[in-house]
């Protein structure tokens, strides 16, 4: 809870312990005694005030912007209409409750939802120029294009440019969402906010900051965030109708009468300060936001951040869903999926290839070492020679070995069998004569078909993939978890046409929602109209950007607020129905002088109570 939050919540309390004293005075009829009823009415100010001031200023600040008609300025004459009447307690208590409704309807929009200028953390915040031996920091916005950067194992790129010296491994998962680290010798591009990975690279910066990748991801975000699909509070739109047709209808009920009919203005008067403590959208204002919070709450049970209620509402309209690949569909993790020997057991197959990787920090070596199952005796092996771009040659066993891509073998003759299925291939070689290929690729992360198949069965009309991955291992996911669309190999500017294309093709009040978590997801998180990421094994960028974080990756969880946020909009619209339909007879009676204060307290207190019972019912998930 906010500092602001916590404010409001003291000021209630407050305001709720003085209306309850006043209130038992008033039964008991202490207040009887008093001979002037000014002194009372100045009493009941007090906690009226306490609770309510920021409302009645915001009020006139709006009147004096011009925008007189909102729910603050209903709120206010509607209360000082129950002062007008004598009806003290029942402008406090109009009051108290609207505050208390204010106060869910902030805890539930605010919870967690930050400036999206915490993007800025993903930037680097410097590179290392290398003056006189010696390297020194700068701020990346004062290096030249021309100028030559030093990177050290571990740091993030800074600036786009070409590899001079050096040869390492570049994890761009972050970035393009390849599920593989890319090798990087001198001659190759490299684009800022990737990591780099175990070797040192001097590089030759080709672009300034302000055109390099990283901003570019920035201004993404910032122009896609201005363009995003807000959907405006209900309260607010009602207001600007209802408040002026009931503002002006009082008006009219306490003039037009006396002049035309020749009746005692004073009666009429009273006829419109009932009018308008009907009026008042108690039930509204509360049991709206109340009904969203608990869809929220439920959610959060579930697992699920939902950062408002209007995201909630959108998700119930949602017919179209985008997933990125890596962290989301599948589970960003490597491993061994197949063992093709030529000559030999799997078992000698997997053995060789781990003796070969028993030094390598690179994830794949690791996934061959994990199937293997075993720690390998490194006492067989020799000094390793790295061939950037294609792999290694390692004696093992006295034997020249070779280990690594199609490349490497056919660069010294050696025939093989070319492995044809989708994912990372390593070939292996010993002494001249192939051994076989071992298939590495990320794993479908359990309950994703699942998932796909429970949002076709909320109404989700199409299912689509977007990936920065290669296309054979995308349409293999694609087939297997039955997508509709796949698209590989796309950068995140890519990302954002393929989603502005599919916006394109929305009809109505269709939704699209896009679920990802690196950070190369954030510009397309903050354009779609629901951005869903990954709480779990997210990035801060991702998750800060998003609509709705999924707090353990389950995607199945996403057909389940489906359903929960069409359950709270049930809800929400039974109560609108309701406290509309009340108010409409009792304000029609109170017209007519049928009704007195006390169908105007049902109107307003009773019907705000049973909505509010209504909306306790989104507080359970199904």
């Amino acid at each position: 809870m906010t500092k602001k939050q916590r404010k409001m919540l003291v000021r209630i309390i407050l305001a709720a312990i003085l209306f309850l004293g006043l209130s038992v005075c008033g039964h008991m009829g202490v207040f009887d005694k008093i001979e002037y009823k000014w002194i009372l009415f100045i009493i009941y100010l007090i906690p009226y005030f306490l609770v309510g001031y920021d409302i009645i200023l915001k009020a006139a600040r709006n009147i004096s912007h011009g925008q007189v008609f909102d729910e603050n300025f209903l709120m206010m004459i509607a209360t000082f209409g129950a002062f007008g009447v004598g009806e003290y307690s029942e402008a406090v208590a109009v009051m108290l409750f609207y505050q208390v409704g204010e106060l869910f309807q902030s805890y539930a929009v605010g919870k967690s939802r930050q400036s999206i200028s915490d993007m800025m953390d993903i930037c680097p915040e410097y590179a290392n120029i290398e003056e006189d031996g010696k390297l020194r920091q700068v701020d990346p916005d004062d290096v030249e294009v021309g100028s030559i950067i030093v990177i050290k194992p571990g740091e993030r790129i800074p600036l786009d440019g070409v590899v001079t010296q050096g040869e390492s491994l570049i994890d761009t998962a972050a970035l393009t969402g390849e599920s593989v680290p890319r090798s990087a010798r001198a001659g190759d591009e490299v684009i800022s906010g990737c990591v780099n990975g175990s070797g040192t690279l001097r590089v030759r910066v080709s672009k300034e900051f302000d055109d390099s990748t990283v901003a570019k991801i920035l201004e993404l975000v910032e122009n896609a965030s201005s363009k995003k699909a807000r959907v405006e509070n209900f309260i607010t739109r009602f207001a600007r109708y209802y408040t002026p047709v009931v503002t002006i209808g009082a008006v009219l009920l306490a003039v037009l009468p006396p002049l035309l009919l020749g009746g005692a203005w004073g009666e009429w008067i009273r006829r419109a300060c009932i009018f308008l403590v009907i009026s008042c959208p108690c039930a509204l204002v509360i049991s709206v936001p109340l009904g969203f919070f608990g869809g929220i709450g439920a959610a959060s049970r579930m697992g699920v951040l939902v950062k408002g209620s209007n995201y909630l509402e959108a998700v119930a309209e949602m017919t179209t869903i985008v997933f990125d690949k890596t962290g989301t569909l599948t589970k960003g993790e490597f491993k061994v999926q197949d063992v093709f020997p030529e000559k030999g057991s799997q078992q000698e197959l997997l053995e060789l290839a781990a003796l070969g990787e028993g030094y390598s920090t690179h994830p794949i070596a690791g996934s061959i070492r994990e199937a293997y199952g075993r720690e390998p005796d490194l006492s067989r092996v020799g000094q390793a020679l790295e061939i950037p771009g294609e792999g290694i040659c390692i004696p093992v066993d006295g034997k020249e070995t070779l280990i690594g891509n199609e490349k490497l073998l056919q660069e010294r003759g050696i025939p093989f069998t070319p492995c044809e299925k989708p994912g990372t291939v390593v070939y292996v070689a010993c002494a001249g004569e192939s051994r076989g290929a071992i298939l590495i690729s990320d794993t479908v992360k359990e309950g994703a078909k699942e998932a796909i198949l429970s949002m076709r069965q909320v109404g989700v009309k199409k299912c689509v993939m977007l990936t920065g991955d290669r296309n054979q291992a995308a349409q293999a996911v694609a087939r297997e978890l039955g997508l509709d669309e796949a698209h590989a190999q796309l950068l995140p500017g890519e990302k954002v046409e393929k989603v502005e294309e599919l916006l394109a093709a929305r009809r109505g009040k269709e939704k699209l929602a896009f679920a990802g978590d690196g950070i190369n997801d954030a510009p397309v998180l903050t354009r779609a109209d629901i951005g869903i990421a990954m709480g779990s094994m997210g990035s801060d960028a991702a998750i800060e950007a998003a609509d709705v974080v999924l707090m353990d990756d389950d995607v199945r969880k996403i057909a389940a607020v489906v359903r929960l946020s069409r359950k709270t909009l049930r809800i929400v619209k039974q109560n609108i129905v309701f406290a509309l339909g009340v108010k409409a007879l009792v304000l029609i009676l109170g017209a007519f002088g049928l009704a007195n204060m006390w169908e105007a307290v049902f109107a307003d207190v009773g019907v705000s109570v049973i909505a509010i019972l209504n909306s306790m019912r989104a507080l359970k998930s199904e």
